[in-house]
């Protein structure tokens, strides 16, 4: 196991402006970041205890006294070792240090500190740009630009994307694109499908908002519109509805019927149809849950979907889903071959999900579970 997708993503975010420093240096300007901030991102990034350097060699290059004060020069080698699951990364930098103090140990102290605090940000810049490696090129194209910098307007169209990624439509008013995104919003059937759809769109919203935010044309509260559209939403879905789980001991010998009104059970007919139960409730629980790939929290419910036989719109089961964290969630479902998927990460879903179904019934009761179990139907 290397280093997780969260760290991959973070060495390559851009350089953040307000780290940068900027001093004169044989009459040009130097960019640099400070050692305290490297070695801050390299707690934040790698972990406290998952990373350590180690001074391989220093050596005084220089020393001598001018006036009441002594200084020193020095120069070091340094190795920064990563602990990124089972293998170490290893990297070696070299820098220089000067220093002008009152006394000999306290020039040679800040000159030696200054070389090795160099050489260690010339080996962490190795692993990516918040360790200063966006500042080795020239025109800084991994440093965030400042946000008084006005980025060109987008221009349409404006393309909303479905659940499953393809392209639905595409609008040249921003306002006819708010109103079908919203209206998608709108008719997700589940929280999973709402996140879906916004995380599919959420790229063309900024680059709207953006766009609609230009001196040249009026200001705009499109985004935030939709940002509390899309809560909204997800309050309505994740409201406890009226109904109740029924519970394997209240329900075993309860016989079916069809009254006017009532719904047909078509998984007890002659030629059935797989029960699929649906379970706000159990979809908390199963979110609630770290992630079956990497551990991280929070987690999506994900459903497996060649637990059940596929249906037109209809998703399989509650009972068999998973946490999945939203990285491993959206390379699920850009797949083409779920089972592979599982396979080539060395777990079975299947059994999780069942321990998870009756980890969660076993915290409710036939009074006060809050699901039920529907057919086809009733979908």
């Amino acid at each position: 196991m290397a280093l997780t997708d969260t760290q991959v993503r973070q060495l390559k975010a851009k350089l953040e402006p307000r780290h940068v420093k900027i001093r004169k240096a044989n009459g040009a300007d130097l960019h640099y970041v400070e050692g305290w901030h490297v070695i801050a991102e390299a707690n934040r990034i790698f972990g406290y205890d998952a990373w350590d350097r180690r001074t391989l060699a220093s050596r005084c290059v220089w020393s001598g006294v001018a006036g009441a004060y002594h200084e020193a020069a020095y120069t070091a080698k340094v190795r920064v070792s990563v602990r990124a699951g089972d293998i170490m990364i290893v990297r070696e930098g070299s820098g220089s240090g000067e220093a002008k103090a009152p006394t000999p140990g306290q020039a040679h102290e800040l000159a030696l500190k200054g070389a090795e605090t160099d050489a260690t940000k010339r080996a962490l810049a190795t692993f990516g740009n918040p360790f200063g490696l966006a500042l080795y090129d020239r025109g800084q194209e991994g440093v965030r630009k400042h946000r008084g910098l006005k980025a060109a307007p987008a221009i349409g169209p404006w393309v909303l994307r479905s659940a499953e990624g393809a392209d639905e439509a595409s609008y040249d008013k921003p306002s006819e694109f708010a109103a079908a995104l919203r209206k998608a919003m709108s008719e997700a059937k589940d929280i999973e499908l709402l996140f879906v759809i916004w995380e599919r769109n959420v790229e063309t919203v900024r680059a709207l908002n953006r766009s609609l935010k230009q001196d040249s044309l009026p200001k705009s509260g499109i985004a935030p519109q939709l940002v509390a559209h899309l809560k909204h939403c997800a309050v309505a879905l994740t409201k406890p509805e009226t109904c109740s789980r029924v519970h394997p001991a209240a329900t075993s010998d309860q016989p079916h019927h069809n009254s006017a009104g009532a719904k047909i059970d078509k998984s007890v007919l002659t030629i059935s149809e797989p029960k699929r139960i649906r379970c706000k409730e159990h979809l908390r629980y199963v979110a609630g849950q770290p992630c079956l790939i990497c551990g991280r929290s929070p987690s999506h419910a994900h459903h497996i979907r060649f637990a059940q036989s596929k249906g037109l719109g209809l998703k399989v089961s509650d009972e068999f889903t998973v946490p999945l964290c939203a990285i491993h969630h959206h390379q699920n479902h850009a797949t083409g071959n779920e089972r592979l998927w599982w396979q080539e990460h060395k777990v079975d879903p299947l059994p999780v999900a069942e321990r998870l179904w009756q980890a969660s019934l076993a915290t409710t009761t036939p009074t006060n579970a809050t699901c039920m179990a529907r057919n086809n139907a009733a979908e």
